[in-house]
C-alpha cells in the first residue's frame, strides 16, 4: 500500500511549478489560563493577490505540521490545535494548475487520497481542533475546517464556497460527506449544488455562521484574538457549542431530490459533476464517513479524467486570465482620460448604459433624446435604480445623492456634449439613423471625444464613413441585461486609431466588463454564432420537424435556456432583424425564416404561452406555422446545428474576427451565458469530433481543454 507521503511525492513530481503553501506551527498560552495551544498558519509567502492554494507539496507541508502537533497532543503538551490563514486569505482549495497536468486515473486518485489522508489526521488528533476562517475560503480550504471540531468565521470574510461543481468537479476532500452531516442535507445541497450552479455564488461570513458551518462569528479587526478567547472558553467548558439534530429521514431524501431538480434545470444531465456529488450526499445519510471519503476519491478521479472538467478549468482560466488581459488591445498608456460621458437615446438600453457609466466611473453622465418626455423618463429610470440600491444598502444616502446629481438630460446635443470625452449611442438599429446621430455629435463634441456605438450587428466602418474624424469611432457592444452579462465586444473599424481603441479598453476595465477585441464583421461574435445556431433550429422547424423535437435536440449542451426561450428573451423582431442583416452579408449560410417573419408580423412576443407554468406552444403561433414534411430525429437536428456552428466558427477564425478560438469561447461564456462545463463551445466541438468532421482539424491543440495525451 502506498503511504500518504508516497502519494504526495508522486503527485509533486507531476507538478514541479507549484506555488508551495507552508504550514507554520507556533505555540502560546491561551487566555483564561486554558493551557498551551498550537496554531498552524497556512501561508504561501505572497500577499493576498496570490491566494493560498493546496497542491501536493503544500499538502505534504501540512502533513508534516500535523506530525509535530500529533506528537505534542499525544504527550499532553498542548490542549488544542488551530488552523488559520495569512491576512485576508484562509485557503482557496486545490491548485487547478496541478489538476490540469494529471494524465492518468491513478494520478488523479492520488490527489484525492492524499488530501483525505492528511485531513483525516487533523480530525483524529487527541485534542480538540479549531478552524479560524479569517479570509477567503474555497474548496479544499473550506474542507480543512470541516475536519476540525469547531469553526469560527470573520464577519469581514468576502468569499466562502465549495465551487467545485461549477468547474466540473465535486468537493472531494470531505465536503460532500461532512457538510450534510454538519448542517443537514438541505443546506448542504444549497452550498454544494445550488450556489455552484448559480454562477459560483459566494457566501459572506455572516451567512457561513447562519448556516451553522461556523460556530461563532467575530469582527474582522480583532478576529483571531476574539477566536482564541472563545477557544479558551470552549476548552474550559464555559461555552458549550450546541448543534441542531440532523434530519436523516425524509428531509434528507427531499433535499437530494431538490438537488437533482436544480441540476436538471441548469445542466439538463449534460455534465456529471452535480449528479456524482448528489449520489455521495445521498449515501452520507447513514453517517459512515469512510464510505463517503472512498466514494469522493473515486468520483474525483473519474471527474478529473473527464473532458468536462478540463473544459471547466479552461473556461475558468479564460475568464480569470485572458478576460483581464485582452488579446490585441493597444498599449494602455495611449488611453485618454474620460471625465464626462454622453448617451444618445434615453430608452431602456440607453438608460441601463447611463446607470452603468454613472456607477462605475462616477463622472457626469448626460442623456439626450428627441423629446423632453423621453429624456425625463431616462433620467427617472436612473434615479429609481439608485433608490433601489439605497434601499438594499448597496449605497449610502450621500452616495445616492451624489450619483443622482451627476446624471442629467437635455434635448440639445451641443449643450450636453460640448465637454464630453466619451459619447455612446444606443438608438434604433438602422445605419442611416446612426450615421445622422454621429454627424450631429461630431459637430458639437470636442475633437478628442470617443464616439462609441452599441450596435449589435451593423458595420462600424460604414457608420463612421461620412465623418471628418472616423478614426475616433469604436464599437462598444453590450449584452442585455447590461448589469448582469460581463461581455463587451470592442469593435475596431477600418479607420479606428490606437488611442481611441486604448481609451475604449480603459473605459471597459473601469466598467468591470470583460472586453474582447473584435474585427468589424457582420454581427461580430456572439450574435453571429447565435444567429447561425438559431437559424439552423428554425430551418429544421420550417422543413417539418416538430418544435419540441428541435428544442430537445440541443438539451445535451446544457445551455442556460432553450433556443426559442432565448428568442423570446431577445425579442423575435430583433432576432429577425439580425438574421436579415446576416442574410445580406452571407446569403448562402444565413436564412430568413418565413415562420419567424410571420410570428413577428402577427405581433407575437414568442412561440410559447406559460398558462400551466411551463412553456407550451402558443396555439396562435402553431396556426401560423407553415412546415414542410421533412421530419428529423433529435440526433439529426443536433448534428445539423453543431455542424453549422463549427463551420461558422471556422470561417470567423479564418476571417480574423477574433485573435483565437479562445476569444470565441470567452465571448459565449460571458456574453451568452454558455456553460463552463462546455468551455464555451470549441472544446465541446473538438471532443464530439464535430470540428474535424466539418473543418478537418480541431479548434484547440490536444491537451488544451482536454486530458493530455
Amino acid at each position: 500500500m502506498s503511504t500518504t507521503a508516497d502519494l504526495l511525492k508522486r503527485a509533486a513530481e507531476l507538478f514541479p511549478g507549484e506555488v508551495v503553501t507552508r504550514a507554520h506551527v507556533r505555540h502560546f498560552d491561551l487566555p483564561l489560563g486554558a493551557g498551551r495551544f498550537a496554531l498552524i498558519t497556512l501561508d504561501n509567502g505572497h500577499d493576498h493577490t496570490k491566494p493560498t492554494t493546496l497542491g501536493p507539496q503544500s499538502l505534504a507541508h501540512f502533513d508534516a505540521a500535523i506530525d509535530q502537533v500529533e506528537k505534542e497532543a499525544a504527550a499532553g503538551e498542548i490542549v488544542g490545535v488551530g488552523v488559520t490563514g495569512k491576512p485576508f486569505i484562509f485557503a482557496v482549495g486545490a491548485d487547478l494548475k496541478g489538476v490540469e497536468l494529471l494524465g492518468s486515473h491513478e494520478d488523479a486518485l492520488a490527489i484525492g487520497k492524499g488530501g483525505h489522508d492528511v485531513f483525516k489526521r487533523l480530525a483524529g488528533l487527541a485534542v480538540p481542533t479549531f478552524a479560524y476562517y479569517n479570509g477567503a475560503a474555497m474548496g479544499g480550504g473550506v474542507e480543512i475546517g470541516l475536519h476540525c471540531s469547531y469553526r469560527t468565521v470573520s464577519a469581514a470574510l468576502p468569499a466562502f464556497s465549495l465551487p467545485e461543481v461549477f468547474l466540473g468537479l465535486l468537493p472531494g476532500w470531505g465536503g460532500c460527506t461532512l457538510l450534510p452531516n454538519l448542517i443537514g442535507a438541505d443546506k448542504a445541497v444549497s452550498v454544494i449544488i445550488e450556489n455552484s450552479l448559480n454562477q459560483n455564488k459566494q457566501l459572506k461570513g455572516a451567512q457561513v455562521y447562519e448556516l451553522g458551518i461556523a460556530d461563532a462569528l467575530f469582527e474582522g479587526a480583532d478576529f483571531l484574538e476574539q477566536s482564541l478567547t472563545w477557544t479558551a472558553a470552549v476548552l474550559k467548558g464555559e461555552i458549550v457549542v450546541e448543534r441542531p439534530v440532523i434530519d436523516r429521514g425524509e428531509g434528507w431524501d427531499q433535499a437530494v431530490a431538490k438537488g437533482r431538480f436544480l441540476a436538471d434545470s441548469k445542466v439538463h444531465g449534460a455534465a456529471p459533476a452535480a449528479y456524482r456529488a448528489l449520489d455521495i450526499i445521498a449515501a452520507a445519510k447513514n453517517g459512515d464517513l469512510q464510505q463517503g471519503y472512498d466514494a469522493e476519491d473515486q468520483a474525483l478521479a473519474d471527474l478529473i479524467m473527464s473532458g468536462e472538467l478540463r473544459s471547466g478549468i479552461y473556461a475558468f482560466n479564460l475568464v480569470q486570465k485572458r478576460g483581464k488581459r485582452p488579446a490585441g488591445a493597444p498599449d494602455k498608456a495611449l488611453a485618454r482620460p474620460v471625465t464626462k460621458v454622453g448617451v444618445v437615446g434615453a430608452g431602456l438600453m440607453a438608460s441601463q448604459l447611463a446607470l452603468l457609466f454613472l456607477r462605475r466611473l462616477e463622472v457626469p453622465v448626460v442623456l439626450t433624446d428627441i423629446d423632453q418626455e423621453r429624456v425625463d423618463k431616462g433620467v427617472g429610470y436612473v434615479h429609481a435604480e439608485i433608490d433601489k440600491l439605497l434601499g438594499k444598502g448597496r449605497v449610502n444616502q450621500d452616495k445616492a445623492n451624489r450619483l443622482k446629481g451627476l446624471v442629467s438630460g437635455v434635448l440639445d446635443k451641443a449643450e450636453g456634449f460640448s465637454d464630453a470625452d466619451f459619447v455612446i449611442e444606443a438608438v434604433f438599429e438602422e445605419i442611416g439613423v446612426k450615421q445622422q446621430v454621429f454627424a450631429e455629435v461630431e459637430a458639437v463634441a470636442p475633437a478628442h471625444a470617443i464616439l462609441a456605438t452599441n450596435t449589435s450587428s451593423l458595420s462600424v466602418t460604414e457608420m463612421a464613413s461620412k465623418l471628418k474624424n472616423p478614426e475616433r469611432v469604436v464599437g462598444f457592444h453590450f449584452f442585455n441585461p447590461v448589469a448582469v452579462l460581463p461581455l463587451l465586444e470592442i469593435v475596431r473599424g477600418e479607420q479606428t486609431d490606437d488611442a481611441s481603441l486604448a481609451t475604449a479598453f480603459a473605459v471597459a476595465k473601469k466598467l468591470k466588463k470583460t472586453a474582447v477585441l473584435v474585427k468589424d464583421a457582420p454581427a461580430f461574435v456572439v450574435n453571429r454564432i447565435l444567429t447561425r445556431f438559431m437559424g439552423e433550429i428554425q430551418n429544421v422547424i420550417d422543413e417539418g420537424t416538430p418544435v419540441d423535437v428541435a428544442e430537445r435536440a440541443v438539451e445535451p449542451l446544457g445551455l442556460p435556456m432553450s433556443p426559442l426561450v432565448l428568442l423570446e428573451l431577445v425579442g423575435p423582431a430583433i432576432g429577425l432583424h439580425v438574421s436579415e442583416t446576416l442574410n445580406r452579408a452571407f446569403p448562402e449560410r444565413f436564412t430568413v425564416s418565413p415562420n419567424l417573419k410571420a410570428v413577428v408580423e402577427a405581433g407575437k412576443r414568442g412561440f410559447y404561452v406559460y398558462e400551466s407554468g411551463k412553456p407550451e406552444l402558443d396555439p396562435e403561433v402553431a396556426a401560423l406555422l407553415k412546415q414542410g414534411d421533412t421530419v428529423l430525429t433529435e440526433e439529426q437536428v443536433r448534428a445539423r446545428v453543431l455542424d453549422a456552428v463549427a463551420q461558422e466558427i471556422g470561417l470567423m477564425l479564418d476571417e480574423g474576427v477574433v485573435a483565437e478560438a479562445q476569444d470565441i469561447d470567452l465571448c459565449l461564456i460571458t456574453g451568452a451565458g454558455w456553460p463552463f462545463h462546455l468551455g464555451g463551445i470549441t472544446p465541446y466541438l473538438d471532443r464530439e469530433g464535430v470540428s474535424e468532421r466539418v473543418n478537418g482539424k480541431r479548434f484547440l491543440a490536444p491537451g488544451v481543454a482536454s486530458v493530455p495525451a
